[in-house]
């Protein structure tokens, strides 16, 4: 038996604490955790909870992460948004191993070929310069052929980058500035993560059954980790973060009684002047920084955050309760932040990447362009500190991630930008049939990248690429 919604109170991820100076250590671990009330589920997470510690980075703060891997299987960390070293990104055959357990390279696009695997026996460190402006951030396995599953179980959290900038402005700060993990998942009869793997495993042969190649979705809504929860507020304005860490579930989100999203930031940190929402569509991946003003309910009001592409148990998302009265001096400022401007003109080069399901080998896969993900094969290569126009075609609902590089959308199905598109992103949602624009600047390091569809299902079934 599922939990009645608005029955458990929203948790708030714990902060990592670091073991030294601007140096934190996650083990991947298995624990036993009680999501559904009364029963226990096993999950693979990042000291094994789930989500994860959330780790607070400040601007121009170098830190080190040493990442453990006790789980039985290989995994590969990844800074989602964040500006790294390429070795540092979370490649994803740039595994981590845990000990005692011997790893034979393999996997469903043939990946044999050992010159694509780097191995790191027991953890690994990465190392973050954290050069880049305040922005909400996750972290997640990246595993080849594996990272739908292994997120399923667990392995993400949240990831928030502070900076001077965002600190001076007089919007909500403290226990008003709340991150908001929402993901789906399915469950057992005895409370169990239910996933289609075709390996169970998740050793040996990777991908799910045929009729779950579209993306897993599940029949429970979780938030940071909690059934359908509940939030006692204040009469005052909230800074919620909003990330979709769901395999393939997006959501169209609205507030009931009449409640608005001021939107602040985007993927990549503040717009340069907020944009009012009555509803809110995020795909797996995408992150916006909103605030909720709940001044003008009295207490007792409950305000219900629900989600309209639902039905049934997936509409619900969360609850916000107004439990009390309090003065509140936070408000959002007409102007945010300074922001490049979205100027075609700069860019030095124009690319085509088509989405789409294509035969290959005698079976279905996710493709670009027509091709299979290859490790170490790029499909682009720009130079660092240039800007390019990046076109983005599909076939289905591709939310489109680019590591390192940040864009602007440029235009939407050969119109303006949509207004929830405003600011600096790395993940943006390209519709059936649509075709999207959008302006990329390559800063930061040098290296090896990726861009791929954030639909983990097809991720893991080649829709990639290197850059």
């Amino acid at each position: 038996p599922l939990p009645r919604p608005f029955t458990v109170p929203l948790p708030i991820p714990r902060a990592a604490r670091p073991v030294a100076p601007n140096r934190y250590e996650l083990t991947q671990r298995a624990a036993r955790v009680e999501i559904i009330p009364g029963t226990t589920t096993e999950v693979w997470g990042f000291d094994g909870t789930f989500p994860g510690p959330t780790l607070e980075l400040r601007r121009g703060t170098p830190v080190t992460v040493r990442v453990r891997n006790e789980l039985p299987v290989p995994t590969s960390t990844h800074l989602h948004g964040g500006v790294t070293p390429a070795d540092s990104d979370g490649y994803p055959t740039d595994l981590v191993v845990p000990r005692g357990r011997t790893f034979r390279p393999h996997g469903m696009h043939g990946h044999h070929d050992p010159s694509a695997w780097t191995l790191h026996p027991e953890a690994k460190d990465y190392v973050y310069p954290v050069e880049q402006r305040a922005a909400t951030l996750w972290y997640h396995d990246h595993r080849m052929d594996f990272t739908a599953p292994q997120v399923w179980r667990g392995l993400a959290g949240i990831a928030i980058v502070r900076d001077d900038e965002d600190d001076a402005l007089p919007l909500p700060k403290g226990e008003r500035d709340i991150p908001l993990f929402i993901c789906d998942r399915a469950f057992e009869e005895d409370g169990s993560f239910r996933y289609p793997s075709l390996d169970p495993t998740l050793l040996v042969r990777p991908g799910v059954e045929d009729a779950y190649m579209e993306g897993v979705q599940g029949d429970v809504i979780l938030v940071n980790g909690a059934p359908w929860p509940v939030l006692d507020v204040a009469t005052a304005r909230y800074r919620l973060r909003l990330l979709n860490g769901s395999n393939a579930r997006r959501y169209r989100l609205e507030l009931t009684g009449g409640a608005r999203f001021v939107q602040v930031g985007s993927d990549q940190g503040l717009l340069a002047a907020p944009v009012e929402h009555t509803a809110l569509s995020i795909a797996p991946g995408e992150r916006f920084d909103v605030v909720v003003d709940f001044s003008e309910y009295p207490p007792g009001s409950e305000i219900t955050m629900v989600n309209t592409l639902g039905e049934g148990g997936t509409r619900a998302v969360m609850r916000f309760r107004v439990a009390r009265r309090v003065r509140d001096d936070s408000r959002v400022p007409e102007r945010l932040a300074d922001l490049p401007p979205a100027d075609r003109a700069t860019a030095v080069a124009t690319r085509v990447f088509d989405f789409r399901r294509t035969r290959h080998d005698s079976h279905d896969a996710w493709t670009i362009n027509g091709v299979p993900y290859r490790p170490g094969m790029p499909v682009a290569e720009p130079r660092l500190g240039t800007a390019e126009v990046w076109r983005f075609a599909s076939d289905f609902h591709h939310p489109v991630h680019l590591h390192l590089a940040h864009f602007q959308v440029l235009a939407r199905g050969g119109r303006e930008p949509e207004p929830a598109d405003a600011g600096l992103k790395d993940t943006v949602d390209v519709r059936p049939y649509e075709i999207v624009d959008v302006l990329v600047r390559f800063d930061g390091y040098r290296g090896r990248y990726m861009l791929h569809c954030h639909n983990l299902e097809h991720e893991d079934m080649a829709m990639m690429a290197d850059f």
